[in-house]
């Protein structure tokens, strides 16, 4: 795909993965509480720039903490309530937060890179047309959710290593959300 034919607008969908993207992910942990969560720089300004272009912004995030013992769904939902109040006080939004607390091994229809969180997605925003959103994850999983559901893909990472070995999964990259969002304003 060319740079020049990427062009979204309020009729496209952002589909966001939440550790490593949002918040800092915790390498060999999980975010666990409220204080666990801890925002990328620049991640809140990009989501309020991103709430004024895209239609939808949608989190889509595989939690097996939960599937493992270590944390309840009520903590996961107060991580949420804590990760949405400051985006709605940054200026920004977030329309749905889609989760799937199964474990990696489960084969889980709704675990990424399955593709049951995007199709809940679509059954809850009928407006959201695959062809016209966009994935912004930082594993290969989130890549291959978003292509098997004909997105393009956004790769948030360091590592030009992976995408030279899986271009096919991966559309754009940047080092951060931020950037994504200069390269989204530069283009608008």
């Amino acid at each position: 795909m060319k740079q020049t034919d990427f062009k979204p607008d309020n009729e496209w969908t952002l589909f966001l993965d939440r550790d490593g993207v949002l918040n800092r992910r915790l390498p060999g942990g999980y975010v666990k509480n409220p204080e666990d969560f801890v925002w990328i720089d620049g991640v809140l300004n990009s989501l309020s720039y991103f709430s004024g272009v895209f239609g939808r912004l949608i989190v889509v995030t595989n939690q097996q903490g939960i599937g493992k013992g270590l944390m309840s769904s009520n903590d996961l939902e107060n991580i949420h309530q804590k990760m949405l109040n400051d985006v709605k006080s940054a200026g920004g939004r977030i329309d749905k937060v889609y989760f799937c607390s199964d474990l990696e091994n489960s084969g889980s229809f709704y675990r990424k890179p399955m593709i049951g969180m995007g199709l809940k997605a679509k059954r809850d925003f009928k407006e959201i047309d695959f062809r016209k959103a966009v994935m912004v994850g930082d594993t290969l999983s989130d890549m291959r959710f978003g292509r098997r559901l004909k997105m393009k893909t956004v790769f948030i990472s360091d590592d030009i290593s992976i995408v030279r070995s899986h271009p096919y999964y991966i559309d754009f990259r940047f080092g951060c959300l931020a950037e994504f969002a200069e390269f989204i304003r530069q283009k608008n």
